[in-house]
């Protein structure tokens, strides 16, 4: 026993011998967690956005004026309209937002260029964001019909611009190009809203590739151009697939209320429909210098030219009421000088977008167009709307200056009365309701043209020794002698 204990004695003494001094042994480090360097996680922290409260736009209370913080509308919406610098509602505005909002049907008399597209895109937005739903591919839940290429473009343009900070989808449907396109975006995602023309409207409906069965917001934009383009059956074949009007939202826009459009207007919204016209002295906007100068066919083009060589007019919209004009102008003026280009229902589709980007980016200064480009057309900053000929239908001036002069910004109207078209004057006073200057052109405008800086492009000229071909070559045996 005593061995035992001693032999345990001396093996714990060897082992506290074997063991290194606390001084001298030392543990190694436990393993520490890689980690970025301290520069590397600054640099990777992003800034932390300020949320946009309606603090961000203040707009102050005025008399006879009504805000868009009047009305109860989504902080994204309002988003967007302080992005676009819209302070106070036009009177179509002011008046349609009050019911829409509500959800009654509206039947509204508003020229081009009062504001009625930003009404009812408001309305649609406003309904859908506070009550949102999943709807299915090609089911939209508002459809908006308007009769010119032209005009979808830019509702859809527009819709895009107050609708950036929401969710909702917008497709633009109009014949004369991208068909294939157009199929895929139905075909790709569910959709909320359809601006479109009726007759590719139809064509994609009875390919089935468009359910209206499931909208609850119709909106009929320029309803009297629609009754004189021949398009009001395709309209009641769409307007047939759609709920009954005692289940959706009918809002129907018009430049004119004849008896023909309010019966449609009628038959397509409810009894308890809110009915708003703009008085007859705001048919024109008051930010438009109206002018007419009195020509003659033989000086009307020599007066055009040096009105827009001496002010230097760098966008201007020249129009005519035929298709030849316009060509035989466009030539004539690009021979003394002027960057421009013809806008009428001869060219495609493709090449008007293309016309109309080069006249919104300054590469040409003058458009000349046919009242193709009357309606439906919002482009900043034309300084001058000139009337080479005074239109047939007085309504038609009033589309074409509402060009210019708008969203209050100021603009000039200055039209040349030749010895037939200084007839039509009347009926444009009588239509606008209010008188238009009218004057004899100045020295300035008179002085004589200066000689063309181009000229005309030659014809080929064939050689003497080879005649032009005008056929089939056929062999010698079978030729006449």
């Amino acid at each position: 026993m005593k061995k035992l204990i001693l032999f345990l004695k001396t093996l714990f003494n060897k082992e506290e011998k074997l063991k290194p001094s606390s001084s001298l042994y030392s543990a190694p480090p436990a393993p520490q967690p890689k980690s970025a360097p301290p520069n590397l996680k600054k640099a990777y922290k992003r800034p932390k956005k300020k949320k946009w409260s309606i603090n961000n736009f203040l707009v102050e209370p005025k008399k006879g004026e009504t805000r868009f913080h009047d009305f109860d509308l989504p902080l994204s919406v309002m988003h967007a309209i302080a992005d676009l610098k819209f302070k106070y509602c036009t009177p179509i505005q002011a008046q349609l937002l009050t019911h829409t909002l509500e959800g009654k049907d509206a039947t509204a008399k508003a020229q081009t260029g009062t504001g009625k597209s930003a009404s009812f895109i408001v309305t649609i937005m406003t309904r859908f964001l506070k009550k949102p739903f999943k709807n299915k591919n090609g089911a939209p839940r508002a459809l908006i019909l308007a009769p010119t290429r032209e005009l979808v473009h830019q509702i859809e343009k527009d819709f895009k611009s107050l609708a950036k900070y929401t969710n909702l989808r917008i497709i633009a449907i109009f014949g004369g190009t991208g068909y294939k396109k157009q199929q895929d975006m139905l075909k790709s995602k569910p959709v909320d809203v359809i601006v479109a023309t009726p007759g590719r409207f139809i064509d994609f409906m009875n390919k089935n590739m468009i359910n209206p069965s499931k909208v609850e917001i119709v909106v009929l934009d320029e309803a009297d151009r629609m009754l004189d383009m021949g398009f009001i059956p395709d309209v009641r074949r769409i307007i047939l697939r759609t709920p009954h009007k005692n289940s959706r939202q009918t809002l129907f826009f018009s430049a004119t209320l004849t008896d023909d459009v309010l019966r449609l207007a009628d038959s397509w919204t409810t009894s308890s429909k809110v009915q708003i016209e703009i008085e007859s002295e705001h048919a024109a906007a008051d930010t438009i210098n109206q002018i007419i100068y009195i020509s003659t066919e033989q000086d009307k083009f020599k007066h055009v030219y040096n009105l827009i060589n001496d002010e230097k007019l760098k966008r201007v919209l020249l129009f005519v009421n035929r298709k030849d004009t316009a060509r035989t102008l466009s030539t004539k003026f690009e021979r003394y000088g002027q960057k421009c280009s013809v806008l009428s229902g001869d060219i495609s589709q493709d090449r008007r977008f293309k016309v109309l980007n080069n006249f919104k980016n300054g590469r040409i200064n003058l458009l000349v167009a046919t009242d193709v480009a009357a309606r439906g057309l919002h482009i900043k900053d034309i300084s001058h709307v000139i009337n080479y000929d005074l239109p047939y239908e007085p309504e038609h001036y009033i589309h074409r200056i509402g060009r210019t002069g708008r969203a209050g910004a100021t603009g000039t109207s200055i039209s040349f009365a030749d010895e037939m078209s200084s007839f039509f004057i009347p009926k444009i006073e009588e239509v606008l309701g209010n008188k238009i200057d009218c004057e004899y052109p100045s020295e300035a405008l008179d002085k004589p043209l200066p000689k063309p800086t181009k000229k005309y492009p030659s014809k080929p000229k064939y050689s003497k020794k080879r005649k032009p071909f005008k056929g089939k070559h056929r062999p010698k045996q079978y030729r006449k002698n």
